[in-house]
């Protein structure tokens, strides 16, 4: 539905609100195999789910056969169109939490890898200093390469030379030359200084990244354990642009089941509402990964995971659990999907690909 109504041009609280709409003047609907349906979220006008519920109710049906029933209708309305209505511009994604050590590289290259797999162009941009998705992926030497250009140089309008000098791709069949890197280098921690001095630098990611972009179907970006100008660049460059679907581009955060997730989320949106409100533009929320979920840590680890699985907006689009073959994958430089492509990480990592409205 959330694919469907993107290309109706609509976002999915519009064609939810539609949908219901058409199923109150619907009769005789049939019953809808709800069976291993995943939940989900999204906004409704206030006193809208009470009046749905108790029309259920009469109707004889549950809540959740009620949706069902209200999205099937919908969706049969609302055939894909032939054509696109407008051309889109690349999907942006960033992948991003300014707390360390939640899962944005092991997320961002994974659901790179699984776009790739599935037939995508993309490009995965290493935009933490620490260079750990680089490292991860076999090229550690390459963030401390002599007299040689960097992306922080492309942002500040110092480089000469073409920024797709800098890409590398990454072998396997699996990805079929479809699937390249732009390295972290070791400037990359003085960014936010650097920036300081750049006009207008919200902008500077998007003006560096601007060559690439006819490339790609979709750019990947792992995004900085920090707060500040460098994210505000990041975060920026996902905003929607102007004739852009809902939904299309944006944010996706990791985060744990634990009270220290619930505190930095609330930092980075407290960022992204800051910088949209000043910057006057949109950066849509793509929705929240919980990782490395294990329910034998205790009461509270589960609690805290069922309060981020309330989340409307942004609502949760996958629990990962505490597995090795990430890890495994990471130290041994090899990308998930060639180590273990038939792991339960990989197959997450395709169930999130998928969400993406490419």
């Amino acid at each position: 539905m959330k694919i469907r109504a993107f290309e109706h041009g609509m976002d999915i609280q519009g064609a939810a609100e539609h949908a219901i709409n058409a199923w109150y003047a619907a009769d005789g609907l049939p019953e809808v195999n709800t069976d291993g349906a995943k939940t989900w979220g999204t906004f409704l006008p206030i006193g809208a789910p009470d009046s749905f519920k108790a029309a259920c109710t009469e109707r004889g049906v549950t809540y959740v056969q009620g949706l069902a029933q209200a999205v099937t209708l919908w969706l049969e309305n609302h055939p894909s169109p032939t054509a696109p209505l407008v051309a889109q511009p690349v999907v942006r994604v960033i992948v991003a939490n300014q707390k360390g050590g939640v899962g944005k590289t092991f997320i961002s290259s994974g659901i790179a890898q699984a776009l790739a797999e599935a037939g995508y162009r993309v490009l995965l941009v290493d935009y933490d200093p620490q260079g750990h998705l680089t490292a991860e992926l076999g090229f550690e030497d390459l963030m401390y390469e002599d007299d040689v250009e960097t992306l922080m140089m492309h942002m500040d309008g110092s480089a000469k030379g073409d920024i797709n000098d800098l890409l590398v791709a990454l072998d396997g069949e699996r990805f079929g030359e479809r699937l390249h890197l732009l390295p972290a280098s070791d400037d990359a921690f003085l960014r936010d200084v650097a920036l300081s001095k750049v006009s207008f630098s919200e902008a500077a990611l998007e003006r560096a990244l601007e060559p690439l972009e006819a490339d790609y179907d979709v750019i990947v970006i792992d995004g900085p354990p920090s707060l500040g100008l460098n994210m505000d660049t990041a975060l920026y460059y996902v905003r929607r642009r102007e004739g852009e679907l809902a939904d299309r581009s944006g944010v996706i955060t990791p985060v744990w089941a634990n009270k220290a997730s619930h505190r930095a989320f609330r930092l980075l949106k407290s960022q992204m509402d800051d910088l949209c409100r000043k910057g006057r533009i949109q950066v849509d929320y793509l929705g929240l990964v919980v990782n490395a979920y294990d329910s034998r840590r205790g009461k509270l680890v589960k609690e805290n995971k069922d309060q981020w699985e309330k989340s409307s907006s942004p609502g949760v689009l996958a629990v990962i659990g505490d597995l090795k073959e990430g890890r495994e994958a990471a130290d041994g430089e090899i990308p998930l999907l060639e180590y273990a492509p038939d792991s339960d990480h990989a197959q997450v990592m395709r169930d999130l690909a998928k969400e993406l409205a490419v």
